[in-house]
């Protein structure tokens, strides 16, 4: 059963939606903008976002050259901007801004950190979408 966030009237206030001032690891009132409030499209969007999140961290860890890593950190930064998952998208951000590639013990700090983010964001998206 969906959660109640999800699915609201558009004319809810912005702190019941769980608005970036909520602390709450994605923007729902920036997703409901480009969704119009489709509550099925706002889960499927979150799933398919919750899902692609371990393929593209896989993708930094595996990362064999400044090329691959700001690929794979370009794409992270852009989907979660894509669903407003703020913190996530600042963190491969400065992933993206990496300059010595071949500094392993930096690219871990940047990785660790953006999987805390991905699993905070994940059991959130999960929270909000009853499980999906």
């Amino acid at each position: 059963m969906p959660s109640p966030r999800i699915g609201m009237p558009p004319e809810t206030p912005a702190a019941a939606l769980g608005a970036p001032d909520a602390g709450q690891p994605v923007d729902l009132v920036h997703l409901r903008r480009f969704t119009h409030g489709d509550a099925a499209l706002e889960t499927e969007i979150l799933g398919l976002f919750s899902d692609q999140l371990p393929v593209t961290i896989r993708a930094l860890k595996d990362a064999t050259s400044t090329k691959d890593w700001n690929i794979a950190a370009h794409t992270l930064k852009g989907s979660a901007r894509a669903v407003g998952a703020w913190s996530l998208a600042d963190a491969a951000e400065e992933a993206e801004n990496l300059t010595q590639f071949s500094n392993v013990l930096e690219r871990a700090v940047f990785v660790s950190k953006i999987e805390q983010l991905a699993k905070a964001t994940r059991q959130y998206i999960g929270s909000v979408s009853g499980g999906a």
